[in-house]
């Protein structure tokens, strides 16, 4: 099969047009056009459904597309492992992580990987979705919980807990709960769960028995740096990770004796990357970090 055509089908099926994918090619309509008439005619099926605001793909252009995407991304692995053996640790590496890991936990740390490894750069990408490793739309994560792709490695890095936590100011005009009974009459922050990184709702706090008061949140956000800003500025009664809480002398950790939920954060990456320098000088770092920590 010619790959010439199957990478202009494959650009085709991302852009969903011809015009958009002559500019990513840089190649006219006429012979983007060619080259899909050709392919369509030697697979003896229609690839795309034509329409005036684009191209959808056909069951049997599914067929093709799934086989691209696989295809784009050994190759892809490919030129990151040659390049990787040619260069040693040079380069981007481009990390994803939450809001919260990455800017209370990760970014402190970057001036010292980077101090050991001149050569290397790191993109950042803060975000509570899950990227597509495989897919290269970033080659190492730092999850807060153990994947769920296909195609991937991930190594639990260490369990935290989900704890009560407020700040001395709101604690000095609304008072210190001395029980989870004290809870009903103060405002509660939780992670939402509408997030896709793990969500822990205020259910836990009532399982030791039934009876209790009703816990309701007052104030819900979509990221648990959210909680702790929320907390931070005496909204209210967070409940989040202990590691956010981390270092701040404002933050009280609150009704200790009742443990929350683990969370178990996992270092992942595409398997075609096990021997990517960059990312084993990374994996290292963090848990040389988290074992002095």
């Amino acid at each position: 099969m010619d790959w010439d055509r199957l990478r202009v089908f494959h650009v085709v099926a991302e852009a969903g047009s011809i015009t958009h994918a002559g500019e990513v090619l840089h190649l006219s309509q006429s012979a983007v056009s060619r080259q899909i008439q050709s392919l369509e005619r030697a697979m003896g099926a229609t690839l795309f459904h034509r329409h005036p605001r684009g191209l959808l793909l056909t069951s049997e252009g599914e067929i093709i597309y799934e086989a691209t995407q696989e295809i784009t991304a050994q190759l892809n692995a490919s030129t990151v492992r040659l390049r990787d053996n040619r260069e040693g640790v040079h380069g981007p590496l481009r990390v994803t992580t939450t809001l919260g890991f990455g800017i209370r936990w990760l970014t402190p740390r970057l001036p010292k990987l980077l101090a050991l490894h001149p050569g290397l750069s790191i993109e950042l990408m803060l975000t509570e979705e899950i990227l597509d490793l495989p897919m290269r739309e970033a080659d190492v994560a730092i999850r807060m919980r153990a994947p769920r792709q296909a195609d991937v490695i991930g190594r639990k890095l260490w369990t935290m807990r989900i704890g009560l936590f407020a700040s001395s100011a709101y604690l000095e005009k609304r008072g210190v709960p001395a029980s989870l009974d004290d809870l009903g009459d103060h405002d509660l922050i939780i992670y939402s769960d509408k997030a896709p990184q793990p969500t822990y709702e205020i259910d836990w706090l009532n399982r030791d028995g039934a009876g209790g008061p009703v816990l309701r949140p007052r104030v819900t956000v979509s990221t648990q740096y959210a909680v702790l800003e929320a907390v931070r500025q005496g909204v209210g009664i967070g409940i989040m990770p202990d590691y956010l809480a981390d270092g701040s002398e404002s933050l009280i950790r609150l009704l200790p004796e009742h443990e929350g939920p683990e969370i178990e954060p996992h270092l992942v990456y595409a398997r075609e990357l096990k021997s990517s320098k960059r990312v084993s000088v990374f994996k290292a770092f963090v848990l040389d970090e988290l074992a002095q920590q």
